[in-house]
């Protein structure tokens, strides 16, 4: 890649600001009390006055303590285990290269830290492919240092995914001071590194799983590459004995210099040693990813610990790749796989073109390849679709399980299929853990689309939609599982047909497919008719063991006529479904005009997250929004006509989705 144009992008395209370029402003309504994701610098801070709505902050002055925003920024869904099934084909490998994805999910600061009231957000479905995400960004005028914001990290643990915060030093050409990275490896009086320590503690109280550390500061020499060895050994000893793990950048060498190698080489393999893995700058060419490899199991390493950058930010699936040097088709894959960028899956579309259903069909195009369908890849699409490389993962292993397809932002709020409220929202820490592998659809037929769709759901903002003319039955692979199975095992379906008329089975399977990409051996039980949304439960009589795969038949009553099915939701239960405690202690610990800050203790267990809605005079309930967190922030809100008081109901809703009992609070116009 030209270097002059790798600069910009590692520098300045991460919605990061640079010197001369207007910061975002703050919503003025919630300027006082909205909570946004944190971001600090190592120590010193810049000469000069913060632009509109940045707040200049040293990591090494942190502590939890005194953290304002934790309850709002600190992540609560734990890193969930997970499998890998028989893969969807037979190109896709198990145990060779992963993927690292560095993704900006919005600018440094200013960055809500629960979601917004816009669909419009990088809503990131395909964790399956990927093992580690980056929340990208930084900049030399708000910040170099990002914590994830806690929706990010929670969506990505229910479905297995680390997440790392970014240590940015931007180049001097973008504002780059070497002083930062002075502050950075500092050591104290007994030699140790301070803010290697402060770097755990963030990470272990915002609940995230370690960083990615990118040193691009040019000016430096051979003593401070030594401090940045010191410094990434010690951040790596600490990190590793709290479960967190370090990713260095391919930029800074032994020399203390920035020269970007786009291999592992004797400039940066002690980099490599003090750290878990290393992210391999986008020069590489196909010999310096095979010496690379080798150098990395010389060093008694693997070489799936290095990450060969493929950068999408300008063009996605246009991106010209040579896929033979990362992961060929008739031998071992020769290194992993690390993504700059992929939200171009929604920034490239235009601004009146971002709705959720088409920021889906363009991420699903990214991730599954132009057939939209991991089992039958498209030989002649250029773009090799991780899919197509990569099998995927899933974390369905226990039970209770339910899923309401719920992708973490929607154009309403559904609950029961009812509307509660209109208004456009975004919150992954709400999304469901969702099929690994979209759409697999086995038919002799013809093949119906299958997405999630936003025009109705039965709770939160989406459903998946079956669509078209269906000649022949078609089965829709959904989940891959490792659920046991007991005589008292219920799956539960959510269903409703819009148009035409068919049978619906469920497809169980309790062992895995023959080979990759073949068919699970389903046993079909059949799933009673409904009339609107309707739930239905099917009993696993007569099945054993372990179910591997869930999938739905449907099959036409009248061959070729169009057909539109929707599920709304599926849940895996032995017993009736247990209602969580309510949570307590329910508050508003900040007010300013209309925007509230609420807290609570939540219920010790079953809980999978809150809901907070506002009873209007009329008696009907307004759904405000949800959180796995204990605290949550609402703006811009006001009195009803003639309302003298505002009064709000919180729920804790469990794994099956039943809610407690509310509790209530008022607040006072």
């Amino acid at each position: 890649m030209n270097p002059t144009r790798r600069t910009v992008l590692l520098a300045g395209a991460a919605a990061a600001l640079l010197p001369g370029m207007p910061a975002a402003a703050a919503p003025k309504s919630a300027a006082a009390l909205q909570p946004y994701a944190s971001y600090w610098y190592p120590d010193s801070l810049p000469s000069g006055t913060p632009g509109a709505g940045i707040t200049w902050r040293s990591l090494k002055a942190w502590r939890a303590a005194n953290d304002p925003d934790l309850a709002f920024n600190a992540a609560s869904v734990p890193l969930a285990p997970r499998f890998t099934p028989t893969p969807a084909n037979p190109t896709a490998r198990t145990d060779q290269a992963r993927i690292q994805s560095l993704v900006s999910f919005g600018p440094t600061s200013s960055n809500p830290s629960q979601g917004s009231a816009t669909a419009d957000y990088y809503a990131l479905t395909h964790w399956a492919y990927i093992d580690e995400l980056v929340f990208w960004g930084g900049s030399s005028g708000e910040g170099l240092i990002l914590a994830p914001n806690a929706p990010v990290v929670d969506a990505a643990h229910r479905h297995g995914v680390r997440v790392l915060g970014n240590v940015f030093l931007p180049p001097v050409a973008y504002g780059g001071q070497l002083q930062w990275t002075r502050d950075l490896v500092q050591r104290d009086a007994a030699g140790r590194y301070p803010l290697a320590a402060q770097l755990v503690a963030v990470a272990a109280a915002y609940g995230f799983d370690g960083w990615f550390v990118n040193a691009e500061t040019g000016g430096g020499d051979a003593a401070l590459g030594a401090d940045m060895q010191g410094f990434l050994r010690e951040l790596k000893s600490l990190a590793a004995a709290r479960g967190q793990r370090v990713t260095w950048y391919d930029s800074m060498t032994v020399n203390g210099n920035v020269s970007w190698q786009g291999a592992l080489n004797a400039q940066n393999q002690p980099f490599f040693e003090a750290a878990d893995d290393m992210f391999l700058d986008f020069r590489w060419t196909a010999g310096s990813l095979v010496s690379s490899g080798q150098r990395a199991e010389q060093l008694g390493r693997s070489r799936y610990e290095l990450w060969a950058g493929v950068d999408v930010e300008a063009n996605g699936w246009n991106t010209s790749v040579n896929w033979d040097a990362i992961v060929p088709t008739g031998s071992p894959h020769v290194t992993s796989l690390g993504f700059y960028r992929p939200e171009w899956t929604r920034n490239h579309l235009p601004a009146d073109g971002r709705a959720p259903g088409e920021f889906h069909a363009a991420d699903d195009r990214f991730w599954t390849g132009r057939s939209l369908d991991p089992s039958r890849p498209d030989a002649t699409d250029r773009w090799r679709a991780p899919s197509v490389t990569v099998a995927d993962r899933s974390t369905v292993t226990s039970v209770p399980f339910a899923s309401v397809f719920n992708t973490g932002h929607g154009l309403r709020w559904y609950e029961d299929g009812v509307v509660t409220s209109d208004v456009p929202w975004n919150h992954l820490g709400l999304q469901d853990r969702l099929p690994s592998r979209r759409w697999v659809v086995h038919t002799e037929g013809r093949r119906p689309t299958v997405n999630f769709d936003f025009a109705d759901a039965w709770r939160g903002g989406s459903s998946v939609l079956v669509d078209g003319e269906l000649d022949q039955p078609a089965t829709v692979d959904v989940y891959a599982t490792r659920l046991p199975i007991t005589g008292d095992t219920v799956v539960e379906l959510t269903h409703r047909c819009d148009a035409g008329a068919v049978n619906v089975e469920l497809a169980v399977a309790t062992a895995e497919p023959s080979a990759p990409g073949a068919t699970p051996p389903y046993t079909y039980l059949p799933v009673s008719p409904v009339n609107q949304w309707g739930t239905v439960a099917v009993p696993l009589t007569g099945l054993t063991g372990t179910v591997h795969s869930i999938a739905v038949r449907l099959t036409p009553v009248d061959p070729g006529s169009p057909v539109r099915w929707r599920l709304g939701a599926l849940a895996v239960r032995t017993a009736p479904p247990r209602t969580p405690a309510a949570p307590t202690a329910f508050r508003i610990t900040a007010a300013s005009a209309g925007d509230l800050r609420f807290g609570w203790q939540p219920a010790p267990d079953g809980v999978r997250h809150h809901t907070l809605h506002r009873l209007l005079p009329d008696g009907t309930r307004r759904f405000l929004g949800g959180t796995c967190q204990r605290a949550y922030f609402v703006g811009g809100l006001k009195p009803e006509q003639g309302e003298q008081a505002a009064r709000f109901e919180l729920r804790a809703v469990g794994e099956l989705y039943t809610s407690s009992d509310p509790v209530t609070v008022n607040h006072t116009w």
